[in-house]
């Protein structure tokens, strides 16, 4: 049997490895040159990024220059107007000023004549203070009292003192002894001669003294002691109005008063009551004060109240005022209340009365 010769092939491994080093290097030359184009490529990158970063920084620059430029220009316009608006007062008082030169030439008086008519005016002008203070001695006479402070000091408020009808209600309560808690604990405890002498209750005596001297003379009064109960300080003139021209009753009611001894709680209800028990109701209401109520018609079932409940009897008793009539408050301020200013001013407001809180010296 003959053997089978074998056959050559002309791609033998030599030759592959000649190709597959050739591919290789083919390949290893492209990454070479990919990769130095990468790096030039983030190095042309990072200076076009920087050279925008200086043109964004120039342009905010420019920016800033341009608004202080505006600024310059916006505050440069106004020093023109203020200029031009100077100008324009200054030029205005020129002419005035030689309008009034022209005016005097005109008139053709000297300096003598001019000086006498100056005092001639001053002259008439004493003589209208004279009268006018005649004016006022002669009002003054037309007052029921006379009430003088200390170093005949003039009172100036905002009350109205005027009305035919006027009644003056003062709250007698215990808390009119001091302005705090324990003070009046303490006082209420005391003999009754200290406590008519607590300076709390003498001012507001003082207030009542002050009032009834400022009262017209052809009018009507009546003052009413409040606590828990509400009565006319002459007991035998209850429910019916007095003439401020009748001096010793006048003088009478306010004597009568400084006997009284502050005592128990705040019933406005009594109060508000027994301005409406007046025949015709008044015109002018003064009410001194220096608190909300602690109690409405019947006595508290407690023996403290709190705020919101002494607000909830404040507005419910103001609605038994008369409709139309100013209210006038003069408070005395207590410790422990502090709604009572702010109520108390808003009732003033709304009936068109006034509202103070007079210094521990007035009146």
């Amino acid at each position: 049997m003959t053997r089978r010769k074998r056959q050559t092939s002309t791609f033998n491994l030599s030759f592959l490895d000649i190709m597959s080093c050739g591919f290789g290097a083919v390949v290893l030359v492209f990454l070479i040159i990919d990769h130095s184009m990468e790096i030039e490529s983030r190095t042309v990158n990072a200076e076009v990024f920087a050279e925008i970063d200086l043109l964004e920084e120039d342009i905010r620059e420019g920016e800033a220059g341009l608004v202080r430029l505006r600024n310059a220009l916006t505050s440069a316009d106004l020093d023109i107007v203020e200029a031009q608006g100077l100008a324009t007062r200054v030029t205005e008082e020129l002419d005035n000023y030689e309008a009034l030169i022209a005016s005097l030439e005109e008139s053709g008086l000297s300096e003598d004549q001019d000086v006498e008519a100056l005092k001639a005016e001053i002259n008439r002008l004493e003589e209208r203070v004279e009268k006018l203070k005649e004016a006022a001695e002669a009002q003054a006479g037309r007052s029921a009292r006379e009430y003088v402070g200390v170093g005949n000091r003039q009172y100036l408020t905002g009350l109205n003192l005027g009305g035919s009808r006027i009644v003056i209600l003062v709250d007698a309560s215990a808390s009119m002894l001091a302005d705090s808690i324990v003070n009046v604990i303490r006082l209420r405890n005391m003999d009754a001669e200290l406590q008519q002498t607590a300076p709390k209750w003498v001012r507001t005596l003082n207030t009542v003294d002050w009032l009834t001297a400022q009262l017209p003379i052809n009018a009507q009064f009546q003052i009413i002691a409040f606590n828990t109960e509400a009565n006319s300080v002459l007991e035998d003139k209850k429910n019916r109005w007095l003439d401020v021209a009748d001096g010793e009753l006048l003088k009478s009611a306010t004597d009568a008063l400084r006997q009284q001894l502050p005592s128990g709680g705040t019933s406005l209800h009594k109060a508000f009551d027994a301005v409406a028990a007046l025949p015709g109701g008044p015109d002018n209401i003064f009410l001194i004060t220096d608190g909300l109520p602690t109690q409405g018609d019947a006595p508290p079932r407690k023996t403290t109240i709190s705020g919101r409940d002494r607000l909830e009897l404040f507005r419910s008793a103001v609605r038994r005022l008369p409709a139309g009539v100013p209210v006038n408050i003069i408070l005395a301020p207590m410790e422990g209340d502090p709604m009572a200013a702010s109520e108390y001013w808003q009732l003033a407001q709304v009936t068109g009365g006034s509202f103070m809180s007079p210094s521990r010296d007035w009146p």
